[in-house]
């Protein structure tokens, strides 16, 4: 597996930040707990300032696993396999899978799904590609002809349709001329 590891000149500018953000957030917490002030946080038993910094540190590993959780989905939604996830992260495919179940999408089948829709003396064709988005192209009764060609895709079969339904009644021969 491949590792990403980082410089000790970055680790120590890493460890600097973490407490940069930490620190307002344990006083604050410590601050709630106590009644004392936030600058004087220190002055508490020491007990309860160092379970004020682990309940500040526990606030932040909830936020640092939100957000590696969104980076993952950001780095599935972009193409990336749990294979390359899994590497970055140090840990198997599998692991990968199941430390992020939804940020890799299921692949489409691999043979497309197709539909024919026959409106208003027309005929359209609803293909699923591979993304499992859904497209159209259309024929209408006058011969007019209509392919998506600007990436437009649609979330379902169902909304595909539509448009196309649309598209077919907009040519049909009983539309009204919009020459």
């Amino acid at each position: 597996m491949m590792a990403f590891e980082i410089t000790p000149e970055e680790q120590a500018e890493l460890d600097k930040a973490l407490y940069d953000a930490l620190n307002p957030l344990a006083s604050a917490i410590r601050s709630r707990q106590t009644g004392l002030p936030a600058d004087r946080m220190w002055e508490a038993d020491p007990i309860e300032v160092t379970l004020s910094v682990l309940a500040a540190w526990k606030v932040m590993d909830a936020e640092v696993r939100q957000l590696t959780a969104r980076a993952a989905a950001t780095a599935g939604s972009y193409g990336a396999s749990y294979e390359q996830m899994g590497a970055v992260w140090g840990i198997t495919r599998q692991g990968a899978r199941k430390k992020w179940p939804d940020a890799v999408s299921r692949s489409a089948p691999a043979t497309a799904r197709r539909n024919t829709l026959a409106l208003f003396g027309g005929t359209a064709e609803l293909v699923q590609v591979s993304s499992g988005d859904w497209s159209w192209t259309g024929v209408g009764a006058d011969g007019a002809s209509a392919a998506v060609t600007d990436g437009t895709r649609h979330a379902t079969a169902e909304e595909a349709a539509a448009h196309a339904g649309a598209f077919l009644k907009e040519h049909s021969l009983d539309a009204p001329d919009h020459s």
